[in-house]
């Protein structure tokens, strides 16, 4: 029998090479109804990721999905030389209305942690006013060229949404200050992927 798929809502993020593939991609979600916004965004990987992540590129289109069994199905057909991320939301932890446009989604991940430490998690996130929607869930990726190490962290990934009409290394700073403030309570969350948002494209 085979195993029930579930479909998650969340974030993927696609390299955009200029390729035939990229341009097909993009495209495509801005017609599909499946994708709630896309944007154009730079993407920065942390030190502690880049090992897992050695093809990564500076470019990429971000979206924000209703059915992930319907990106998944995009990335096979759209696959690339440099590798897709997908972020599945499983929980909400909040959303909000802050002031500003979305301009910047930090990504982490967490080596361990139960159901105290997210509520603690999401209890100084709450403190955190530009912090528009935080989510928890799984990550996937897709490429034509297989990983040589395995991410071992991608069933625990944090997803921040921020607002601010700041610059990004402003709302790069507000970011590891919310990071130092939930590894000062110990619990280890580490920065995965920041992305900053250059153009909305839907």
């Amino acid at each position: 029998m085979s195993r029930l798929e579930l479909s998650y809502s969340g974030y993927v993020c696609a390299p955009y090479l200029h390729t035939h593939e990229s341009i097909e991609l993009k495209d495509s979600w801005m017609k599909s109804k499946n994708i709630e916004k896309l944007y154009f965004v730079t993407g920065t990987f942390s030190s502690e990721s880049k090992p897992y992540f050695s093809d990564a590129t500076n470019h990429y289109l971000l979206a924000k999905f209703k059915d992930s069994s319907k990106i998944t199905k995009n990335l096979t057909v759209h696959n690339q030389e440099k590798t897709s991320f997908v972020f599945n939301i499983r929980d909400d932890l909040f959303q909000r209305e802050t002031v500003g446009n979305t301009n910047f989604v930090s990504i982490y991940y967490m080596e361990y942690g139960g159901m105290e430490d997210l509520q603690e998690i999401a209890n100084i996130l709450l403190k955190r006013g530009n912090i528009e929607t935080a989510g928890l869930g799984n990550m996937t990726t897709f490429c034509k060229k297989p990983s040589k190490f395995t991410f071992p962290y991608s069933e625990n990934i944090v997803v921040l949404e921020v607002s601010s009409e700041k610059s990004f290394q402003s709302v790069k700073k507000y970011c590891d200050q919310t990071k130092r403030d939930i590894n000062r309570k110990g619990l280890t969350m580490t920065n995965l992927l920041s992305l900053s948002i250059l153009d909305q494209l839907k």
